[in-house]
């Protein structure tokens, strides 16, 4: 059995956090990160059944041409999403009455949608990304045994071309689902590796009045190719996402419409316009499996 001080419950049975019943969720699933996003991705559902927030966490689940789908607000950071998958999974996975796991596994799939800066100049502002990879620059996966669902090719690879310092920890990799990758895929998607980081600024390599350890680690990242995967974007959620999900036997996906390219300077000229596209452009996809 489970301990309370492991898995808590609030009063009315729902976890903690998300304050969400087992009943209330789909099983798929979408992540945004601002909570005020959530309300413009079900903006295009038939209908909805069942709303709730509680702090950051803001969940909504309706119906879209026919398909049940969550759509839930994560807040920022690794850590947040340590908190989000885990209560997710134990809605779907452990019977939160007799506090036992579930004998019968449930897989879900959760698609990220969100936005970034790209790092490669050729891929341009308002354009979309997959990320074929998520390269987590965090520690906060490397609380969990990793080892047999990270590419630790890929992760030498990275640490040797940046001269990276492994006093920050050691970075991990993991790859996309598969199943989502083939669902979702299009020609007008980019693919690479997206990096995550465990900050906004220093940990992405912006000086405000702070010095950083590594002042040419971005343009190192810039130019980084592991069997001709580049790193197109540095954000903070994909690889703890996709670490967590391959952990529990979820199938997870990130994509970001592009706003900026750090390469060249530029910012979308209408970063609304981009993310509602993306957001139509994965919601007829889901609808569809």
């Amino acid at each position: 059995m489970i301990q309370a001080s492991e898995l808590i419950l609030n009063p009315d049975g729902s976890l903690y956090h998300l304050n969400l019943r087992p009943e209330h969720v789909a099983h798929d699933i979408i992540f945004v990160g601002d909570q005020n996003r959530v309300e413009k991705i079900t903006q295009f559902f038939d209908s909805i059944e069942y709303s709730t927030q509680k702090r950051e966490f803001k969940t909504q689940t309706g119906i879209y041409k026919g398909k049940r789908i969550t759509v839930m607000s994560t807040g920022i950071g690794p850590d947040n999403i340590d908190i989000v998958l885990n209560e997710l999974d134990a809605l779907v996975n452990i019977d939160l009455e007799t506090r036992l796991p579930k004998k019968e596994l449930t897989s879900l799939n959760i698609i990220r949608i969100g936005t970034s800066g790209s790092l490669q100049s050729d891929i341009p502002v308002d354009s979309f990304v997959m990320s074929k990879f998520g390269l987590g620059l965090d520690n906060m996966l490397r609380s969990y045994l990793v080892d047999g669902i990270s590419e630790n090719a890929l992760e030498d690879a990275f640490i040797m071309h940046t001269n990276w310092d492994i006093r920050k920890g050691r970075p991990y990799a993991i790859p996309c689902s598969e199943t989502l990758e083939k669902i979702i895929e299009s020609d007008k998607i980019f693919k690479g590796i997206t990096a995550t980081a465990g900050g906004f600024y220093g940990p992405q390599g912006r000086v405000l009045r702070l010095n950083i350890q590594d002042e040419e680690l971005n343009n190192k990242m810039d130019n980084f190719d592991f069997n001709h995967n580049r790193i197109t974007n540095l954000e903070m959620e994909t690889a703890a996402i996709y670490g967590l999900s391959a952990l529990l036997g979820h199938n997870a996906l990130s994509l970001n419409a592009i706003i900026a390219n750090r390469a060249s300077g530029t910012f979308s000229e209408d970063p609304y316009k981009a993310v509602d596209e993306l957001i139509s452009y994965t919601l007829n996809k889901l609808a569809a499996i």
